[in-house]
């Protein structure tokens, strides 16, 4: 039978809670709303009328939609030039999905996303379908196709996997700003000193260029290491300008609900650099340059306000 108006209603309601569940599974944005499309597709040919209950089989049908994509990406990223790291939202993007809790947050933060890489595809779906969207395990199980007991042992392997024993601190969100404009103050004083006091001892640089833009294939480990690159990525260079086609702006922002740097040049998202901070100092650096993962940052960003930038690099 032909989908009614009243159907398809039904299927818009649940696309939001669609999307943030395959974003979180595919780290994708663009992938995420493939998926969707899909599930619509499948929701077009099946008897809507005699489902039970359709949020779950729109759930499950997406799910194993997700996990089919996974298997396949795995095989995709072994060839991918340099670092692979996810699709970047900004602050206020409906795929992020709920944020009411620390483990909501947590499920969508880039940190996470990049973390869950390590994860088989079995692991990442029980992880985004308990801990971001409060599924039951027998749920869970049953969307899976395996028992109730193995969801939860599942969930407890990923939860271990992504943890790796670190104990996460949410700062709050004025600090958070401060430590960011330290770091940027620090990042283009030319000193590496004031660098280094702000990373832990630990700290890690990776950047995603895909092959496109200029990306060191191998992340910068340790303060020193990561405080030396930073002064010279910020440092001013005529290649630099010939390279970006001009001098981008600098603004300070959230994305994925964490502290972000984002580079803009004529309206266009060209860089996002997401930090990881913890009550130690900043953790992690991940910069995001490949242009194919910064469409929808751009998007999102043309249809909001933003003040002026704090400087313009190069």
């Amino acid at each position: 039978m032909p989908l009614t108006m009243k159907d398809v209603d039904r299927f818009e309601a649940e696309r939001p809670r669609l999307e943030a569940i395959a974003y979180r599974l595919l780290g994708s944005a663009s992938e995420a709303e493939d998926a969707v499309q899909e599930t619509f597709l499948r929701w077009q040919a099946a008897d809507v009328e005699h489902l039970e209950v359709p949020g779950a089989w729109l759930t499950k049908v997406l799910t194993n939609l997700c996990l089919n994509q996974l298997t396949s990406a795995r095989a995709r990223r072994e060839t991918y030039v340099g670092q692979w790291l996810p699709e970047p939202l900004l602050g206020g993007d409906p795929m992020l999905g709920p944020a009411d809790t620390a483990e909501q947050r947590e499920s969508v933060s880039y940190a996470v996303l990049t973390l869950m890489e390590r994860l088989t595809p079995n692991e990442r779906a029980v992880y985004v379908l308990r801990e971001a969207f409060d599924y039951p395990h027998r749920e869970i199980a049953e969307i899976l196709g395996i028992t109730e007991a193995a969801s939860q042992q599942i969930l407890h392997r990923a939860k271990k996997h992504i943890t790796d024993g670190k104990t996460r601190t949410e700062i709050d969100e004025a600090a958070t700003r401060r430590i960011v404009e330290e770091f940027l103050a620090a990042a283009t004083s030319g000193r590496t000193e004031p660098l280094v006091r702000l990373l832990t001892v630990d700290v890690t640089s990776v950047g995603d260029g895909g092959g496109k833009v200029p990306a060191r294939t191998k992340p910068f480990e340790g303060a020193l290491a990561v405080a030396k690159f930073l002064r010279g990525l910020f440092k001013p260079a005529r290649s630099k300008r010939a390279l970006a086609g001009g001098s981008p702006g600098i603004h300070v922002t959230t994305a994925n609900g964490g502290p972000a740097v984002v580079a803009v040049l004529d309206g266009r998202v060209i860089g996002v650099m997401c930090l990881e901070i913890t009550a130690e100092g900043i953790a992690a650096v991940r910069s995001q340059v490949n242009p194919d993962k910064l469409g929808r940052a751009t998007e999102a960003w043309a249809a909001a306000e933003h003040g002026e930038p704090l400087f313009h690099a190069f």
